[in-house]
């Protein structure tokens, strides 16, 4: 039970949404504003006096940028993390990976709209979840100056699990492990995804041999700089998806944001291909987990690799379902090393994951199920 509130330092270069998100956060049980700041400098000197725990952090301000805060916090503040604000350009986008790579703990977009009810209601429904997972203290990466908590294996045998598909022990080979061998990764990621696919996808080999696709919960334009961030960071190739290409071994299709993926089968009857689609979200999402694990289950069937990671939600749940009357191996991230346990805690609770592991041992897990 939580004896005080968490501090959170508002900076943002804008009035209307500095007040905006002020009054969100002052009607949030457990949480504190301690002060306001419109630009980066002032931020710092107030971070010093203040020591908040939190930044809701705007990324483009006069002075002293976003990416400059979280500079100054790796070095001297390393217990201070932030929540950055960021705009839905290119540009933003870019600037949101390296903030995340600097140890930034999520991401919002700044609301369109600049009637003040609106934008409240909005960083109503976006920042509450994230403030709430700060609060909880379940970051287990994305906090500053602090080394990426992956935490121990684990695994818990509960009640509800059916007797029939019961959890394996982490690391150890599950009794549904593909009978020849996975053909395809698919991988479905949410709250802190970024930072967690930032740390796995490295673990990769660049002759895995097989072709990736993810669906990470993000909007349109972020997707391109998240693709081209970990394309960097990666032996295997990285890109946002697009619609018609052939799936080819040792690339990841990473979905767009604002759209739907799937796949189809290409003229030959053999080979695969990427659909891109404007089909209606499921789950709220779009692009959804689920969407994408039903195709994948119809054209993979006994030759899958699912693996679902941290995030809100239960988006990735259904389309395990199906994966495992397709006979998939399907692997959950564990509780310490999510930022959120919300969507491989609904699959686990009902049985469908084969392994349960921690962070940093998810790409060996998914070596073997290639083998």
């Amino acid at each position: 039970m939580l004896t005080k509130k968490i501090k959170v330092l508002v900076v943002d270069d804008t009035i209307v949404y500095r007040k905006a998100v002020s009054d969100v956060l002052k009607d949030m049980r457990g949480v504190e504003v301690v002060g306001v700041a419109h630009n980066g400098k002032i931020a710092v000197s107030k971070i010093k006096s203040l020591k908040p725990d939190l930044l809701t952090l705007d990324i483009e301000m006069p002075e002293m940028n976003g990416l400059e805060v979280l500079q100054y916090l790796q070095k001297y503040a390393p217990k201070t993390s932030a929540i950055m604000v960021s705009t839905l350009t290119g540009e933003g986008g870019d600037m949101t990976m390296k903030a995340l790579d600097l140890g930034a703990y999520d991401f919002i977009l700044k609301p369109s709209t600049s009637n003040i009810a609106e934008s409240k209601k909005y960083l109503q429904a976006n920042l509450t979840p994230l403030i709430n997972a700060f609060v909880t203290g379940r970051t287990a990466i994305g906090q500053m100056g602090r080394n990426r908590l992956v935490g121990k294996q684990t695994t818990r045998t509960r009640p509800s699990i059916p007797a029939k598909r019961k959890i394996n022990l982490p690391g150890k080979p599950g009794k549904r492990a593909p009978r020849n061998g996975s053909e395809i990764i698919a991988i479905g990621i949410s709250t802190g995804g970024p930072n967690a696919l930032a740390r796995m996808m490295p673990m990769l080999p660049a002759n895995i041999g097989v072709p990736v696709v993810i669906v990470q919960h993000m909007p349109p334009v972020f997707t391109k700089s998240l693709a081209a961030s970990l394309n960097k960071k990666c032996q295997i190739t990285v890109k946002e998806a697009e619609n018609g290409e052939p799936l080819v071994a040792n690339v990841a299709y990473i979905a767009p944001g604002g759209k739907q993926m799937k796949l189809s089968a290409a003229a030959d009857g053999v080979n695969r291909l990427v659909k891109i689609t404007d089909d209606p979200p499921e789950n709220s999402c779009k692009p959804s987990v689920d969407y994408l694990f039903r195709s994948v289950g119809d054209f993979y069937v006994g030759r899958t690799t699912a693996v679902i990671m941290t995030g809100m939600g239960s988006d990735g749940t259904k389309g395990l379902q199906v994966l495992t009357q397709k006979n998939a191996y399907i692997i959950g991230q564990n509780e310490v090393s999510c930022v959120v346990y919300g969507m491989p805690k609904a699959p686990a609770e009902l049985g469908l994951l084969d392994s349960v592991v921690a962070l940093d041992k998810i790409a060996d897990e998914i070596i073997k199920s290639l083998k």
